[in-house]
């Protein structure tokens, strides 16, 4: 670590600007991308310099190359970074800083940090931060940089950087009159009473609508459903329509791959942004693209049964498998389209581009604005605090949960009933349980995930004949296709197939 006093420098690993900014008679920007490659140093590994000398910090650098060899996404390689920067910054203002920090300064960071810092962060924000400090420091520790971790272990195993209290998952859902108001009047520029809102500033309303069907009708997260591509959605040449099934696997949490299906009507709402709004989004940004060409994936052939598209990247002809394709090459890939380059993503913005996650949460706040400022006493009630597009995902799964309880013992008025039938999910058959045909089409990795649903199952928040009927599209059509399918799944999960 530097010595006492000088502060650090944060940078990343970004191998896409070498061909923009490296001007080197030694070494060109391929051979150092290539080195880049051959080490193993993803984009977003965070390398911590010295503020004086701007010269890498052996100690936090090398963690950093650690976190690269996890094959961790870009997004969380940064924040990561980020976190053991604040500790850094914070450390500096004690006099002291990350190798010569005792307890007492880490104690006084997780105060600040949840108690008297401005906006002060919540118990299981600060749980996630704090067991990556806990990872950098037995990370230095076994590489020889300290002798031991500064915090000491107390009963059962914790130790004072861990939050104050245990919670359990924040599961958050919508009724059906709150999504339909979130989706129509925040989202969608409509009043409360189905009318044309006049004074709707948003943008793209059919997009965004879209990405709110797609979320609820698929239960994805929103790496996985706002990363879709067009032909993995069936809207491609050739393709029916109509519902989707694909594989995520790069956009999914831990790489962990598993089919996502699209219902028709979330499909249908989809479609119907591609036929009024997506065109005239692609034709403004056309210009824009092709003057970005160099810096683009631009596909030349999309094989739709073999789940691959080829192209070319960084002037090299390249071939990938879409469910192997991240999010970052995901936003850089387009194709030839009507109007001259366009994105092969199903969701685009201004820029021509796939939404990143900044623009989707702009959209939710102002959705949010828009149903605050117009909700009433006809209104759905509104929370406290915004709803979140995770939010969707919760909804998603609590309503099919409740639905696949109904549909395999009907309702049952007993709690006690209703109580063990729960418990004995984990013991029946894998075709009939619940609660695993749920767990599978969230992608938990622990179906003790999915089990703190079922608290919620009993709340009677919303009752429906079907999960989901009327909620996505605006016909009268029912989301126990989902369930159908996910049935139907599971009988061939125990029969061999795959």
């Amino acid at each position: 670590m530097a010595p006492e006093g000088i502060r650090v420098e944060l940078a990343f690993v970004q191998s896409g600007l070498l061909g923009r900014y490296l001007d080197s008679e030694v070494v060109s920007a391929e051979e150092v991308a290539a080195l880049l490659k051959r080490r193993g140093l993803l984009d977003g590994m965070p390398v911590f310099l010295d503020d004086e000398t701007m010269m890498p910090l052996p100690a936090l650098s090398e963690w950093g190359r650690y976190l690269s060899t996890g094959l961790l996404d870009e997004t969380t390689l940064r924040d990561y970074g980020r976190m053991a920067a604040r500790l850094d910054g914070h450390l500096a203002g004690l006099g002291s800083d990350v190798l010569s920090a005792t307890e007492s300064d880490l104690v006084a960071y997780r105060n600040w940090r949840r108690l008297w810092q401005k906006k002060p962060v919540a118990a299981r924000t600060w749980g996630k931060e704090a067991s990556i400090l806990d990872d950098l420091y037995r990370f230095l520790v076994a590489r020889g940089s300290l002798p031991a971790q500064p915090v000491r272990l107390a009963a059962r195993g914790r130790n004072a950087l861990a939050p104050g209290v245990r919670s359990n998952m924040d599961i958050r859902h919508l009724t059906f009159e709150q999504y339909r108001y979130f989706r129509d009047v925040g989202l969608g520029g409509q009043l409360p009473d189905e009318q044309v809102n006049r004074g709707y500033r948003g943008w793209a309303p059919l997009r965004n609508r879209a990405g709110s069907d797609l979320a609820l009708g698929t239960g994805a997260r929103w790496r996985e459903w706002a990363t879709v591509l067009l032909p993995e959605m069936g809207l491609w040449p050739g393709m029916q329509g109509g519902s989707a099934e694909f594989e995520v696997q790069a956009c999914a949490k831990y790489g962990k791959a598993r089919t996502l299906y699209v219902p028709e009507d979330a499909a249908a709402s989809a479609d119907l942004f591609c036929i009024l709004e997506r065109p005239d989004i692609v034709r403004a940004a056309a210009r824009t693209l092709e003057r970005k060409a160099r810096d683009l994936f631009v596909v030349a052939e999309v094989d739709v049964a073999g789940g691959v598209v080829r192209g070319t990247l960084d002037g090299v002809d390249r071939e990938f498998r879409m469910s192997a394709m991240p999010a970052k090459l995901r936003r850089i890939t387009v194709y030839e389209g009507e109007f001259g380059l366009e994105t092969l993503t199903l969701f685009v913005c201004r820029g021509g581009l796939m939404p990143g996650a900044d623009a989707w949460k702009g959209y939710r706040h102002r959705a949010w604005e828009w149903m605050t400022a117009l909700a009433d006493s006809t209104t759905p009630h509104l929370p406290a605090r915004r709803w979140r597009w995770h939010d969707l995902r919760h909804t998603h799964a609590l309503q099919l949960l409740t639905y696949l309880e109904n549909l395999m013992d009907g309702e049952e008025p007993d709690q006690k009933a209703r109580s063990r039938r729960h418990h004995s999910y984990l013991t029946g058959h894998i075709r009939h349980n619940p609660l695993l045909i749920v767990s599978r089409r969230l992608g938990h990795a622990d179906p003790s995930t999915t089990y703190e649903y079922l608290q919620y199952t009993d709340d009677l928040v919303n009752e429906f004949e079907a999960a989901f009927r009327g909620w996505v599209g605006d016909d009268d059509a029912t989301y126990a296709e989902i369930a159908a399918h996910a049935l139907a799944g599971a009988a061939v999960s125990t029969t061999g197939g795959r």
